[in-house]
């Protein structure tokens, strides 16, 4: 079988794009929409990838000559589809710890215009230790502000020459926060005051909300695949249909420059992307959170098998546009569009999400992407909302455990062993619950419900404070534990 190198005759744009992190997500998501641009909307540009960490994917990627096949799949009007795209903007990997030079002289190329990255929740971060003569920085904040400054240097300050970052990393004010720690490195490194007004007024730092899961690379199915392809392909880069990207601007928007819906990509540029960060967060991740926990305790596994369960798809329907939506602000119309989608995302038999990874800082969870809507409810329509209550005695139930394993906590459904990760603290803590005696499940309920709910430190506030909360989540707690999860969601869907 011919490699994907000997399917396609490459065509070298100028390269446009530098790109931190050159993992499956980035390839997926950027890559993918640089190259419809350039096919749909003149973009007329090509990506160097940056390998952020010593050891990575670049070598692969070069031996590809950058090349590479999407395998985007999933559920569309109710029905299976799969897509197949080669992808030719990325022009090759840059290791900067083995070829630094090769790498910095990028900052002097002068078609350089967009910075996009994706290396990790933990590495947008600021380091002191980091110095300015490093080769290479350690962390990405010092490497983007010695590339800036390479650049500064190069076009002699030009403020045309500024560029503009677009990070996908999955924190909040992603863009701003990578400008901050910047900027604090150019004043620990005591960097020229005129440096850091070009920082400020030359380029962009704009904030991101990336939404498409990418599962990678389809081992089971790569040989399959390849066949149906024609061609080899080391880096098959699978995932899911859907995409949408909300790009938040602070003084003007760039589609001028990345002219995102000429190329009929579902890309929103806006000065303000609250929206659809709350949206996603509390309708898709609050939908997760809601749910998998309750649905692992009936026996599920998988996302997809909630979706086929009776049961679970109706619990879920049910909070999500019975009272998560209603407790929401904003155009119902777009919530309850974006709420179909994220369903029908679920449904994708392509994708193995699996419920135990899902439960992971469940805690954490549930207060960024429930409580809100569980609030919301409340204030709006002054009544306790059943599913979104019910899930959170669902979450108290599936920490029940008195043993650890490593960093782990030890729960048991059917007999079997599953583990339950959080932060020690939290684990600490429904261990010592659950290792107290209690006369029966009533009182067990009502003690740990009080316990958990009171924890101002895990919710910022005291929960017991709202009017029949606790007591309603102990009565699902102790109806848990009488007659089984699976009849008491029949009892809340009742």
């Amino acid at each position: 079988m011919q490699s994907i190198t000997e399917t396609i005759v490459k065509k070298e744009r100028p390269i446009k794009a530098i790109q931190f992190g050159e993992g499956n997500f980035l390839r997926a998501f950027i890559d993918y929409q640089i190259d419809l641009l350039n096919e749909k909307a003149g973009f007329n540009g090509d990506v160097i990838m940056v390998q952020p960490l010593e050891r990575g994917m670049g070598d692969m990627i070069n031996a590809q000559n950058g090349l590479y096949t999407t395998v985007l799949r999933g559920i569309e009007n109710g029905k299976e589809v799969e897509n197949f795209r080669k992808i030719t903007c990325v022009r090759g990997c840059l290791n900067p710890y083995t070829d630094f030079d090769k790498y910095i002289a990028q900052a002097e190329n002068p078609d350089l215009r967009f910075v996009f990255s994706n290396t990790t929740e933990a590495g947008i971060a600021y380091d002191p230790e980091v110095k300015l003569e490093d080769k290479p920085q350690k962390s990405f904040p010092g490497k983007v502000t010695a590339f800036l400054y390479k650049r500064y240097q190069a076009f002699k300050g030009d403020k045309t020459k500024g560029l503009i970052f677009i990070p996908c990393e999955l924190i909040d004010k992603n863009g701003a926060t990578l400008k901050k720690y910047v900027l604090a490195h150019a004043k620990d490194w005591k960097l020229e005051d005129a440096f850091i007004s070009w920082i400020e007024n030359a380029c962009s730092f704009c904030n991101s909300l990336v939404d498409r899961i990418v599962p990678g690379y389809p081992r089971a199915e790569a040989e399959k695949i390849q066949q149906k392809l024609g061609y080899a392909d080391n880096l098959l880069d699978a995932a899911e249909s859907f995409l949408f990207w909300a790009i938040e601007y602070s003084d003007r928007s760039h589609e001028d420059e990345l002219p995102t819906s000429k190329a009929g990509l579902n890309v929103v540029w806006t000065d303000d992307m609250t929206f659809y960060r709350t949206r996603k967060v509390r309708i898709l991740n609050g939908a997760h959170t809601m749910s998998v926990l309750a649905a692992y305790q009936t026996g599920l596994d998988t996302v997809e098998q909630c979706m086929h369960s009776d049961l679970i798809s109706t619990f879920m329907h049910k909070g999500l546009f019975e009272e998560i939506i209603p407790s929401m602000d904003g155009d119902k119309d777009l919530l309850t569009s974006y709420a179909g989608d994220v369903l029908e995302r679920f449904k994708n038999p392509y994708i193995v999400h699996l419920l135990l990874s899902i439960s992971l800082n469940s805690t954490s969870k549930f207060k960024t992407r429930d409580l809100p809507s569980i609030l919301g409810y409340v204030e709006k329509f002054h009544k306790l909302p059943a599913v979104l209550t019910f899930s959170l005695a669902s979450l108290i139930s599936f920490y029940e455990g008195t043993e650890r394993e490593a960093d782990a906590l030890k729960g048991t459904r059917n007999g079997e062993t599953y583990l339950i990760k959080d932060n020690p603290e939290v684990l600490d803590k429904f261990q010592e619950l659950y290792k107290a005696e209690y006369a029966d499940n009533k009182e067990k309920a009502s003690k740990i419900a009080h316990e958990i709910l009171s924890l101002s430190a895990w919710w910022g506030q005291d929960l017991t404070a709202i009017e029949g909360f606790e007591n309603m989540v102990a009565k699902d707690l102790e109806m848990i534990w009488n007659d089984g999860m699976t009849k008491a969601i029949e009892t809340v869907l009742r």
